[in-house]
Order: C-alpha cells, then structure tokens, then sequence
C-alpha cells in the first residue's frame, strides 16, 4: 500500500480518503518514506519537516471522518519551490547570502492558497541560486540529480521540485519559471508542468527578474494541473499584476482538441539542431494530437530568436538580485551568477527599454499568429537531460544555459501559457518533452489540449530507475 499510494495522483488521492479506503495520513506517511530513500540519491529537498506534515495530515484525517474537508486539497502531500516564502520556515533561495534567521512568518500567495485548502507541506525543494539558471545546482545546497540517470541533471531551476513528483515524494508542487524554469526540469525528468498566462497565479514577493517570472503547477498529469491552477490563481493585494481567478479550467478539459487549429513548428524553421530522437518522439505526439481531430500544419512563427533582449532583462535582474550584496558575500555566489550580474549592471536604462521594445514586438507577432492558430506546438527542448553540475552540456559550443532551451525562454518575454507534456524516451531511456503554448489568457486550452494527450496514452513513458546510464 505504501509503494501504491505514492503513484496516485492528488485526484486519486481525494477519491481514496473520501471513500475511507486510506487516509491521508497513510499517504503522508508513504511519502516522508520515499523522500528518506530517494533524498540520498537525488537531493531534492532542501528541507523536509515530517512532524509537521504529519500533524497537518492527522488534522486532514479528522476533517475527513466528519465529511468536512477543507478545501479542494485537503489532505494532499505538496512541495515547495524554496524560492517562494512558506510560514515557519525559512526560504534560503539557493544562497549562502540569505541568512536562515528571522520570523518567517508570510506565506506566499500560492503557498497560502494550498494551505487554506488543506494541502499537507512535506517540504522545500532545491533551487539554483536564485533561480538564475537551468539546472539546478548552487554552492549552498549542492547538485540535484536526474530521476532517470543520476549522473545527469534535473533540469532547473525548479528541479528539485519535478524530482519530487517524478518520485512519488507528493503528486504537486509549486515551480516558478522566468526563463523555462517550470518547463525545463518538467521535461527532462518526465512530467508535466505549466507556465501559466502571467499573473494568473499571484506573485509576493515580486520576482527581482519582474514580469518575466511565473508560478505554475508542477505535477503527475494535466488534470491535476488544472485541479492545482483552480486553488493557486486568484487575486491577491500583495500582487499588483494579478489577474484573477482561472475560472474553473477542470471543467473544459473533456472537451478535447477536435476542431483545434494547431501549428507545429518542429525546429522554428531551421533555426534550432533537435536531437533526431527528440523530433520523432514529438512528432509522434502532434499526429496524436491529429487523430484526435485538431487540424495540423506545420508552420513556424514570424519571429527572430530574442535571447539578446532576454540576456539585456535577465541579467539586469540579477544584478538587482546581487545589488545589496558586500564583496565578501559576492565571493561566495555562484561564479556563472556573479559573471551575469556583473554584466546587467552594465546595461544601461536604454538598452534595457531597448530589450522591452523587442518583448513587446514579439508579444505582438505571437498575438496576430494566434489569431491564425488556438495553438503552437514544439518541442519542450531540443536535446535531453546532460551531465549533472554544468550549466550546458559539453562541447555543445553554448556558455549560457539559453543556449539549449531555444523553445522555453520567448514565451517569457511574451507572457503566454506555455506546459510540457512527456511524449516519449530517447535512446538512453530520457524523457522527452512536448511544448503546448496558448495565447494570452488561453490557460484552460493548453491545459484541454495536455490533458487529450494523457487521455489518449501519447504522455505515457517508463517511471524512473533511479539508476546511472
């Protein structure tokens, strides 16, 4: 049973305690048992506080007894990206800089949302520092290792949370994504993650990276993504560009992709090298996505690769991120963190509102193309997970980790929905992804999309082996 309960996914779980066939502190318990075994090998968690998750869960056993859950969540194992602030505990973001004392006492907006609706907190999950890169490693918690192949990486820079769900160590968690940071470590260890439509799940505090950075769910399925998406998005004061609720996006995800228009672009026309392995498997999943009766065509976006205007912003943010740092803590960041902060704080105001007249051209090129289509398929990223501990694989020719995740990063720049679907394994047994982008504000239909894709069988791939390749 206890094997068994770390497979379900959090709707599954509902069923089970609402028909008294296990509690949730049965699948809390199963939980804090897999973190013990897997933690060693993946290092995942920053920080797991089993006494009071199982108190929580105890306290969701009794509200279940009397027929009262809580909320939507109630009684559901979640994790925590430790880049967002969670009551009673301190968030460290990765970095030697950020001091563990003081009161702690602020959830953030999503964090208090799955606390009001009962969710059980097992614990923080691992960052780089500061959310600055595509892998996750930092000085501070070290390097979190892929659930396929513990030799290569996670992904970033919520890794640490799409380990967990690979895992079984909860069946949610809350990633943010400024760059694909949700998407990224969602595909190369085989789950499914969203980037919702900017604003929709509420910020506090603001990301020093500024409207490039999104929360969204990381989870089993697109159904408990969307089940996630309806408790964690909604206003909140702390959060001036917040955009309300998502209106209840389960209740159109059996309406499926029949009639949808839909563009794939296998490689933005020539512009980016995908792994043969990876183009196969995602054209596997668009002609999935045919015989479920959406209409194809292959057909790129008008639109230049942005990463200069992205590198102008990102790295103007992390050099706001580092700017009250002395020279002593300076020493002890991540060189690749403290190479690009050095930079930004280079760029003056108008390149950078030079860099913001290139986001908003490519918003609007992305706005007239989805008039044309209610969807843009791609690859998640072109190439599978590499050696752990680097910023981009070797002898790839890319410094920077925008060198590798082509497909991830424009779609921050325009704020657009944007989740990864797995559709398949490399040659190695590594999960590949699909990307389902959306127009502004069009959450519910990537999530109707994603979801046809599980239904039909086209997102299933092998669960982890925890072993080295």
């Amino acid at each position: 049973m206890t094997s068994e309960l770390t497979d379900l996914t959090a709707r599954q779980l509902l069923t089970g305690y609402e028909k008294g066939d296990f509690s949730p502190v049965d699948a809390t318990r199963a939980a804090l048992e897999r973190i013990e075994v897997v933690q060693p090998l993946v290092n995942a968690f920053v920080r797991v506080d089993a006494e009071q998750a199982l108190a929580q869960a105890q306290a969701s056993a009794e509200r279940w007894r009397r027929g009262e859950p809580q909320g939507l969540l109630d009684g559901v194992p979640v994790t925590v990206k430790d880049l967002l602030l969670q009551r009673g505990g301190p968030t460290l973001r990765g970095s030697m800089s950020v001091s563990a004392e003081g009161s702690w006492d602020q959830d953030a907006p999503s964090v208090g949302r799955l606390r009001a609706h009962g969710a059980v907190f097992l614990g923080k999950t691992t960052t780089p520092e500061f959310g600055w890169k595509g892998v996750t490693d930092s000085p501070r918690h070290g390097v979190t290792a892929n659930p396929y192949d513990i030799t290569r990486t996670a992904g970033g820079s919520s890794g640490g949370s799409a380990v967990a769900v690979a895992l079984g160590a909860g069946p949610l968690s809350i990633g943010t994504d400024g760059g694909g940071s949700v998407r990224i470590p969602a595909s190369f260890c085989g789950i499914f993650g969203l980037k919702p439509t900017y604003g929709r799940v509420p910020l506090y505090p603001s990301s020093p990276f500024g409207t490039l950075s999104h929360a969204g769910p990381m989870t089993k399925d697109a159904a408990d993504a969307a089940l996630m998406l309806d408790v964690i998005s909604g206003e909140d004061w702390r959060d001036w560009s917040h955009l309300g609720p998502a209106d209840g996006v389960r209740g159109t995800l059996a309406d499926g992709v029949k009639g949808l228009r839909i563009a794939y672009s296998p490689s933005f026309g020539g512009q980016v090298a995908v792994r043969p392995a990876v183009a196969s498997a995602v054209r596997r999943a668009v002609t999935a996505l045919a015989g479920l009766g959406a209409y194809i065509e292959e057909c790129d976006p008008d639109i230049a690769d942005p990463v200069e205007a992205f590198h102008t912003l990102w790295f103007s943010g992390a050099a706001r991120v580092l700017q009250h740092l002395g020279p002593r803590q300076r020493e002890a960041l991540d060189p690749g963190l403290r190479e690009i902060a050095e930079a930004g704080a280079r760029h003056s105001a108008l390149e950078y509102l030079a860099a913001v007249d290139v986001r908003m051209d490519l918003g609007r090129r992305m706005g007239r193309f989805h008039t044309s289509y209610d969807l843009l398929v791609t690859p998640t990223l072109p190439i599978t997970a590499f050696e752990a501990g680097v910023e981009a694989p070797a002898h790839s020719g890319h410094r920077r980790w925008t060198g590798w995740t082509p497909f991830t990063y424009p779609f921050n720049l325009t704020q657009q929905p944007a989740a990864t679907v797995p559709c398949g394994v490399d040659e190695d047994g590594l999960p590949v992804g699909v990307q389902l982008i959306g127009a502004r504000h069009a959450d519910a239909l990537v999530l109707r999309a994603a979801h046809a894709l599980y239904e039909s069988g086209a997102a299933t791939i092998p669960a982890p082996t925890l072993a080295p390749r």
